[in-house]
């Protein structure tokens, strides 16, 4: 395919790498002398490389990089990634340490490679943005999990929190809850997310995106008219206005809001419910807190919290958080917020804040029936302070949420 059309092309696949016993590595090589490792290729053919191809496919799915990295001046094989964080992933090895792995283009200047589970961990996903790349493509096999972490959901919170480009692809696997891929950009999303029931084929998206990498030398950093932050104002004028930002103190808290504590994402939250039509709330997990201030446009017979958690995720996973979310609850009883919830029938205007002891956070809208929203406006202090504005709602409000990543404290 990359030769045919003249194009780049990166496969997710399996590689398998000789581990000689008596090497420098030998305390992390298995019994039998080879690792397997969750691979990324990318490839650039030309014509005069089928030969090689074909040698490549017709006879194995595991080759030794060493063969093929001597042709990449021929435009064979331009990248290789091993995935470094593993998932239940017991056919294959962790490499030592975490490859930072890219490659350049003529049309768009240079792409980072990560895999699935990588991008919730610092390393290799945020050291390749710290490095400034700001493409990334991410196949990934990728297990929804509302209300907080659906595939498309934090896809395009990682792009529009990191402001990269995701260029992500999802296996479609109804009976793992795996579905929906994206090409994310700053300012701009296109997506498929796939309903359980529906015909498991694949979907071909197109999308015309800026070129992100300051350093292209065809061109400087693009930019858009379409913007998070020049929306239209809306009728009412209600969350954009200066007063939106007036949230209330930490201390200032009516005594009359309850907060109670519900799992979600197997985290105990602390939450609110959002009793009113219109209000400003807070909520707090020890010293970290959540303020929102919204109004309903339209009210189903749902229930509303706003939720706080900081601490460390360890289910399936370890990693340290810092969350503000306001969710559609399953049912009336508050002991369902934070359990998963597709549809939703209420709109609301609102500003969700947090002051963060980190900054990498990943803002996200999710609607119902899984349709993503644009925030109108995201604002980011020097204190860590990070306001995110949404009004002219077009779907049910499922989650919107302030995804915090306390990477520093993941290993304590």
């Amino acid at each position: 395919m990359a030769r045919r059309y003249s194009l780049y092309l990166v496969a997710n696949m399996a590689d398998l790498q000789p581990c000689p016993l008596q090497s420098a590595l030998s305390s992390s090589c298995p019994p039998d002398g080879r690792w397997q490792f969750n691979t990324n290729v990318a490839f650039r053919c030309s014509a005069d490389v089928i030969i090689e191809i074909y040698k490549v496919l017709k006879y194995t799915l595991f080759w030794n990089s060493q063969c093929l990295l001597s042709h990449s001046s021929d435009g064979l094989l331009v990248a290789r990634y091993h995935k470094y964080n593993l998932y239940f992933e017991q056919a294959f090895d962790k490499p030592p340490q975490a490859e930072i792995i890219t490659f350049d283009t003529p049309f768009a200047g240079k792409f980072g490679l990560i895999i699935c589970f990588d991008i919730l961990f610092r390393d290799p996903t945020v050291a390749l943005v710290e490095r400034g790349v700001r493409q990334l493509i991410f196949p990934t096999a990728w297990m929804n999990q509302l209300p907080l972490l659906d595939a498309i959901q934090f896809q395009r919170a990682f792009s529009l929190g990191a402001n990269v480009t995701v260029l992500a692809a999802n296996i479609r696997r109804d009976r793992l809850i795996m579905s929906g891929s994206g090409i994310y950009t700053p300012f701009s999303a296109t997506y498929h997310h796939a309903k359980k029931g529906e015909p498991e084929e694949g979907r071909l998206l197109v999308a015309r995106v800026p070129v992100l990498d300051p350093l292209w030398v065809g061109q400087g950093i693009a930019t858009e008219s379409t913007s998070s932050s020049s929306s239209s104002a809306t009728d009412s004028g209600y969350c954009h206005q200066d007063s939106c930002t007036d949230l209330p103190p930490p201390s200032s808290v009516p005594p009359s809001y309850i907060t109670f504590t519900s799992s979600m994402m197997y985290d105990p939250f602390k939450f609110v419910l959002l009793n009113k039509t219109e209000d400003k709330l807070q909520v707090c997990d020890g010293t970290f807190c959540c303020r929102l201030q919204y109004k309903f446009l339209t009210q189903g017979k749902e229930l509303y919290a706003l939720g706080a958690f900081a601490g460390t995720h360890i289910v399936n996973g370890r990693y340290a958080l810092q969350v503000c979310a306001v969710v559609r609850c399953a049912d009336l009883d508050t002991s369902s917020c934070g359990q998963e919830v597709e549809e939703a029938e209420s709109k609301m205007e609102f500003v969700l804040e947090g002051t963060f002891e980190t900054r990498y956070v990943y803002p996200s809208v999710l609607t119902s029936s899984l349709v993503l929203e644009q925030p109108q406006t995201l604002e980011k202090t020097a204190d860590g302070r990070v306001t995110m504005k949404h009004w002219n709602m077009t779907g049910g409000l499922v989650t919107a949420c302030l995804y915090g990543r306390m990477y520093h404290l993941d290993k304590e």
